[in-house]
């Protein structure tokens, strides 16, 4: 796969899944979904247009500053809901896909509908395969899966619920389903594995469920937190859980964003600070190295109308230092139009960005506090809506 420093040209990637394979014991993952059926319109309106030009991007990131496309598998994607539906096993032997939409002809045109499908996938087999779908709750968005990687959890919009799953080797089944009473967004699992938080975001909530092995329970435990917390993940140190803040029911409208602070190693755990980031925070990541976190906040860009004040074409990379007791802004860069996905390699040495609008992955250097975008862009087969590795 030809890399592109500052082109954004296209590259043909037809027939990857069946061409290219990629050695198991070498290879670290990011998985990416290609959302290729929904753009918004001069007013920034969703238009929905035929299904069926997905897709599924495995992308091998062992040279870090090179990262390659190893397979592109035809399977559904939204960008509806937070960028986290998807992720990979701590050990890379599992990639696991959740669709939240599927699309319902209507008339002439096309409109969505919660789906229930959950891929599941060998990303180390030559070539990267489907092995199962499952079906799990309605409208599945965001998802978590624990450091021992044999628990899943999957925050249900459509359902009001969080779908448990465990995994025992390539296993996956699904085990319980938790009723929240809110509409859920997404969801993370404390590193010690003991409990999670899942964001309530119409409610400006997080719910709080206890966990014992592959048990979740969910005692009607809510910490109050930001306006329409749409994202949540929990520091590698499990000191904090940060929530991405949108306001205005998530849609843009240029006020500032913020990431709300609860210290979870406090008893009882609450909110101990907000930081101010920019418009629309929604994609997140910790690094799993360091006392680091990311914000990706959108910035007006994308999915805002043609001519609006807040438009802009770039999103903003907010990062944001977990250090000691206290979470801080401390830097900033700029990524490309409504920049969904965002993860640190195992390292925590290297970002990855994908743009939605650009069709690309963007690949920043991690220094200290810093983080610096090296030039390098790989051209994706279509719009990636989320994207993950085996780090939160």
């Amino acid at each position: 796969m030809k890399m592109y420093r500052r082109s954004f040209a296209a590259a043909a990637v037809l027939g990857l899944s069946s061409t290219l394979s990629v050695s198991a014991a070498q290879a670290q993952f990011l998985v990416i979904g290609d959302d290729n059926k929904m753009h918004w319109d001069d007013a920034g309106k969703p238009v929905y247009t035929e299904p069926g030009k997905d897709e599924v991007v495995i992308v091998d990131i062992k040279d870090r500053e090179a990262p390659k496309i190893v397979a592109s598998l035809p399977l559904m994607n939204s960008v509806v809901g937070p960028p986290t539906n998807l992720g990979i096993t701590p050990d890379e032997g599992l990639a696991l896909v959740a669709n939240s939409l599927t699309y319902q002809q209507e008339g002439t045109g096309w409109k969505p509908a919660p789906d229930n499908k959950l891929f599941v996938i060998d990303p180390k087999a030559s070539p990267p395969k489907l092995i199962t779908t499952i079906e799990v709750g309605k409208q599945p968005s965001g998802m978590a899966i624990s450091r021992r990687g044999d628990l899943v959890l999957i925050a249900n919009r459509a359902d009001n619920s969080v779908s448990v799953l465990t995994i025992e080797g390539k296993d996956v089944k699904l085990a319980d389903t938790i009723p929240i009473g809110d509409t859920v967004s997404a969801v993370a699992i404390t590193p010690d594995g003991k409990h999670a938080l899942v964001t309530k975001h119409a409610a400006n909530k997080v719910a709080w469920l206890d966990l014992d092995g592959q048990k979740a329970v969910y005692a009607k435990k809510d910490i109050s937190v930001g306006v329409w917390p749409y994202n949540v993940q929990i520091t590698a140190d499990g000191h904090f859980a940060l929530t991405a803040n949108q306001g205005n029911g998530g849609a843009a409208d240029g006020g500032a964003g913020s990431i709300t602070v609860i210290d979870l190693k406090a008893n009882p755990p609450h909110v101990v600070d907000y930081v101010g980031v920019g418009p629309t925070p929604e994609g997140m990541s910790v690094s799993p190295t360091g006392p680091l976190a990311i914000a990706l906040a959108l910035n007006g860009s994308g999915a805002a109308p043609n001519g609006a004040w807040f438009a802009n074409p770039n999103t903003i990379v907010d990062v944001l230092s977990t250090a000691g007791d206290t979470v801080r802004k401390v830097g900033m860069a700029k990524a490309g139009g409504l920049a969904e996905g965002v993860s640190f390699s195992p390292d925590g040495k290297y970002l990855y960005v994908a743009n939605f609008m650009d069709s690309n992955l963007q690949v920043y250097k991690v220094d200290g506090e810093q983080v610096v975008d090296t030039g390098t862009v790989l051209k994706l087969p279509g719009h990636p809506a989320s994207m993950r590795g085996s780090t939160p």
